[in-house]
């Protein structure tokens, strides 16, 4: 059951995902916050099963409350994505803030973290008492700090921000009360608000290993179905933009943010199966001519 309820909740949201670009109008907007929530039971749920209450505390911890935390700065201050204000169309709001949003950012910080921990070669498995990452350097207490992991899971998570900011956008449901200077082909979003995300990114993902502890330092085959969300998030996003949504600009935008992680991360995937399928070689014994 526990295997199977992470499958499952992949493949209902999926499918919201699918009924997207079929609706509109009040009907869209609870489809998102639908889709939101969905993916959140997902990723904390997947974290809670695969690692444990640590795990799952801490991706609440930095992600979620992290979110709402900053996200609430943001609105009050202007600091550090520039001056906006949300709609009433995303659900209850708390400092201004819908409180689906922190939720959003959650969701996909799991997946980023475990693409990022797999490209850049995690201890296998995962388990309590392995110590240290690879892919970083050494701590005071003779660990290793993931540089490189932290850095492709902020890079990641940021990147995905090309793709909802436009379509958030466009849905009007929030608003930029300055959106100059912005990346060609996206008005109406600063080029401060994708900056303020990397920057608080980088924040969240240095947090979460610490605070989750050596659970997360590697990946195994009960992640499967955090990298399924994190390829299908990419291609269907841009398959989304460039034919359903007429936003052809975020489209390229995203494609090309994203692929950092996302296609190395497919190859990465086909490899690994392939070589499963190949068996091993057996030994030759001693004294035994191959070519006779």
């Amino acid at each position: 059951m526990t295997r199977r309820l992470p499958w499952t909740l992949l493949a209902v949201l999926v499918l919201a995902q699918i009924c997207y670009p079929l609706t509109t109008g009040e009907t869209r907007a609870r489809l998102t916050v639908a889709t939101v929530v969905l993916g959140y039971l997902l990723s904390v749920g997947h974290a809670l099963l695969s690692r444990g209450p640590r795990t799952a505390a801490a991706l609440v911890a930095v992600a979620t409350v992290g979110g709402f935390a900053i996200e609430a700065l943001g609105v009050a201050t202007g600091f550090p994505f520039g001056s906006y204000d949300y709609s009433g169309e995303l659900g209850p709001k708390l400092a201004g803030v819908p409180l689906i949003i922190p939720l959003a950012w959650t969701w996909m910080a799991w997946p980023a973290w475990l693409a990022a921990t797999r490209l850049t070669g995690g201890d296998t498995g995962g388990l309590p008492g392995r110590r240290g990452d690879a892919g970083g350097r050494p701590g005071r207490r003779g660990g290793r700090f993931p540089v490189r992991r932290i850095a492709l899971a902020a890079v990641g998570l940021a990147a995905w921000d090309l793709f909802l900011d436009p379509q958030m956008v466009a849905e009007g449901y929030w608003v930029w009360r300055d959106a100059t200077p912005a990346l060609p082909g996206l008005p109406g979003i600063p080029v401060s608000n994708y900056l303020g995300w990397l920057l608080f990114a980088v924040l969240m993902m240095g947090a979460l290993r610490p605070l989750a502890g050596p659970a997360v330092a590697g990946t195994d085959g009960r992640d499967h179905p955090m990298f399924a969300l994190w390829l299908w998030t990419y291609f269907s996003s841009v398959l989304a933009h460039a034919v359903f949504l007429d936003l052809p600009a975020s489209a390229l935008w995203g494609a090309a943010g994203m692929s950092v992680a996302a296609v190395p991360l497919a190859v990465t995937l086909v490899r690994s199966r392939r070589d499963d399928r190949i068996p091993p070689r057996q030994p030759q014994r001693p004294g035994v001519d191959a070519t006779a």
